[in-house]
């Protein structure tokens, strides 16, 4: 009876061993295979941060996105094979998520300056813009002396906001000293709604979004404010030569047959 309990023993005791090898021997080729479906997933998308509140270029149409920027976007992921994942996030955060490696590249109507080419890498330029000042009809603001001891709004890390904080708080900027105060907002559109209701005198921003709010918001009015002319431009982590030599091609191309003066025609009102 010994012997026979003892081989027993030993009998379910390499059962189950065999038992528990087998199945942790498959569980590591699950995984891998799963790892390597996420992986390729990834591989096929081509993720662009932007920020939906700058008519044309980006805005919301229901819960989708879309805009001149989202038109580009798409060409650039088709003639790369692959899919556009688009995502909202406030306009100050995007050249950051770009360095982190949440987004591939980002584009929002984003004028290239020499302090955003130190961070990042941007394509050719495929838009001229200027800024504009926004106020009500009746007020007189025409220009930088106009904004003398006005509350501005302004959305922020936009060219707008370098511009009118500089000349605010500098000793020697132009309205420095003037009274002239500067609020900044998450988009161009809470900026408006504020100009409408008497909380700031005007609003300093890129001229097609100033076109677009002006268009519908009647009592508004917009006029250029400074002469300096801005190129938009896509921006994309430091070194991710690949992408911006894609990038570059598929903006030429859109370029060379007239489709983003189309895009920005399809998207103004």
């Amino acid at each position: 009876m010994k012997k026979v309990s003892v081989l027993l023993i030993v009998t379910m005791v390499f059962a189950l061993t065999t038992g528990c090898s087998s199945k942790t021997t498959e569980q590591p080729a699950e995984n891998t295979t799963n790892q390597e479906a996420a992986a390729q997933a990834e591989d096929n998308t081509l993720v662009m941060y932007t920020n939906a509140e700058f008519p044309p270029f980006e805005y919301f149409e229901g819960e989708k996105i879309v805009g001149v920027d989202v038109d580009i976007a798409n060409e650039i992921a088709k003639d790369m094979g692959k899919e556009l994942v688009v995502e909202h996030i406030d306009f100050s955060s995007i050249i950051p998520a770009v360095l982190n490696d949440k987004a591939d590249f980002g584009a929002a109507g984003m004028t290239i300056t020499p302090e955003r080419q130190e961070q990042v890498d941007f394509s050719i330029s495929y838009v001229e813009s200027i800024q504009h000042i926004i106020s009500k009809k009746d007020a007189e603001i025409l220009d930088m002396e106009g904004l003398k001891g006005k509350k501005i709004g302004v959305q922020l890390g936009t060219t707008g906001d370098l511009a009118i904080s500089d000349a605010v708080n500098l000793p020697e900027g132009d309205l420095y000293n003037s009274g002239a105060e500067v609020k900044t907002y998450k988009n161009a559109l809470e900026a408006s709604q504020d100009l409408l209701a008497g909380r700031v005198d005007a609003v300093v921003i890129d001229k097609l979004p100033a076109e677009e709010i002006v268009n519908g918001n009647e009592g508004l009015k917009s006029v250029v404010f400074g002469a300096i002319s801005e190129a938009y431009g896509i921006c994309v982590k430091k070194g991710n030569g690949e992408l911006l030599n894609s990038i570059n091609s598929t903006l030429q191309r859109l370029l060379d047959e007239g489709k983003i003066a189309e895009f920005i025609e399809n998207h103004s009102k």
